[in-house]
């Protein structure tokens, strides 16, 4: 388990009540922001302590993986000069009984501050600059015991916190849908057929089996059997990219699934690559063998520029 602290200020309401974190990828500048990087470390079952107006008021409990969003809706003219691509995790949030102000008790704090990424000044102030911070485990247990809160009341809260709950993803998708549906330059049924690519079904589909056969990692070529798994998410493609076949593969459901959470990728030559953050004793019982070298065939020139978005942003290379 880990421990994060996150500011707040400007989307606190949004953020608490829609049961989320959410950043964008760059700065402005297109720059790497350590603090945005920290959202594709985050695990379920992470503790994260929300800070806004000198208190630390609420804690959360991660829910899952950082995945692709575009910026909430709800945000309106927050954060205007943001990216409009960013990362979203979910997230349980529970109200603490006793907030806690860590300039108060900044003495018990500043042997505890981290070198690097700190989300405190010396002082006890919050850094404007700092999202998502990383937080010490002995920082951490300060903040626990100020809010009262002692670690059978935390595992408490992790136990009962939906681990793994996926119903933040279909929320960002449905929301995509309703834009489609609302969109009065799209007619009815070009609407139908985008609606209907997020399930791999239609006109996405067609042109999907028009390039691939067969699953590429089981070869099963019942499609009954397989999926419609699009390489470039559908939540982050744009209307053409939902419809392209090359913009996807067929899979045997545990392979789809593998693939759409990062767990494997592929290199543009067909080599199968392996997160590190599966356990390779249940890839083994899915029938694949991290110690042995698998290819599965060349992509074309389209698929590979699509297999290079999932390696650079869905696939979770680190650790």
């Amino acid at each position: 388990m880990n421990y994060w602290w996150v500011n707040q200020n400007q989307t606190y309401t949004h953020e608490i009540n829609g049961g989320y974190l959410w950043s964008p990828k760059r700065n402005t500048n297109n720059a790497r922001n350590q603090f945005y990087e920290n959202m594709k470390e985050v695990e379920p079952g992470d503790i994260v302590f929300s800070f806004r107006n000198t208190l630390i008021s609420d804690i959360g409990i991660v829910d899952g993986r950082a995945v692709e969003s575009v910026k909430p809706t709800e945000f309106g003219k927050v954060g205007e000069s943001w990216s409009k691509q960013g990362w979203h995790v979910p997230v349980e949030w529970h109200k603490l009984n006793n907030p806690v102000k860590p300039k108060q008790i900044i003495n018990l704090l500043l042997p505890t501050l981290p070198s690097k990424y700190s989300p405190l000044t010396q002082e006890g102030n919050g850094l404007q600059s700092v999202y998502l911070a990383s937080v010490p485990e002995d920082m951490a247990v300060i903040l626990l015991e100020q809010a009262r809160l002692n670690k059978a009341t935390v595992q408490q809260l992790i136990s009962d916190a939906d681990l793994g709950n996926e119903d933040s993803i279909s929320k960002i998708e449905d929301n995509l849908e309703n834009l489609i549906f609302n969109n009065a330059y799209i007619d009815t049924t070009e609407k139908e057929s985008l609606v209907k690519a997020r399930k791999g079904q239609g006109k996405y589909r067609k042109n999907l089996e028009k390039i691939e056969k067969s699953c590429r990692i089981t070869s099963v070529t019942d499609r009954r059997l397989l999926r419609a798994s699009h390489i470039k998410p559908w939540r982050v493609s744009d209307n053409s990219e939902r419809l392209d076949g090359n913009n996807g593969l067929l899979l045997s459901p545990s392979a789809d699934h593998m693939f759409d959470k990062g767990y494997i990728t592929f290199t543009n030559s067909g080599d199968i690559l392996i997160s590190k953050r599966i356990d390779h004793a249940q890839l083994r019982l899915l029938g694949l063998s991290p110690e042995k070298l698998v290819n599965v065939g060349t992509f074309n020139l389209k698929q590979s520029e699509y297999l290079e978005y999932h390696r650079n942003n869905v696939f979770m290379v680190d650790k």
